[in-house]
């Protein structure tokens, strides 16, 4: 069985904007945990965001400047469950 990728994208990123990489065969060491969490929280927060939009949109009087921090917002929620999904897909085992 091959291995799963030796790094783990880590669900933030570095001050200059890049990817964060974890290396470590702990998945339960401090790291691996706080990203977990973090993980968590962003997948919360995307939930409670896709929410607020589908209220938002069937409100025929939202206001087009809510609507462009909703899209900013949905945005932002989008590139990080993404990253997440990445993330956990490096980190199983390919199907042979």
């Amino acid at each position: 069985m091959t291995m799963p990728r030796e790094l783990r994208l880590l669900p933030w990123t570095g001050p200059d904007g890049k990817p964060c990489h974890l290396s470590t065969d702990d998945s339960g060491g401090y790291l691996s945990r706080l990203a977990d969490h973090m993980e968590a929280a962003q997948l919360g927060m995307a939930t409670e965001l896709l929410d607020q939009a589908l209220a938002m949109l069937t409100d025929a009087d939202t206001d087009p400047t809510d609507l462009r921090l909703l899209a900013k917002d949905l945005a932002g929620a989008l590139r990080d469950t993404l990253r997440v999904a990445i993330s956990r897909g490096d980190r199983l085992a390919p199907i042979e």
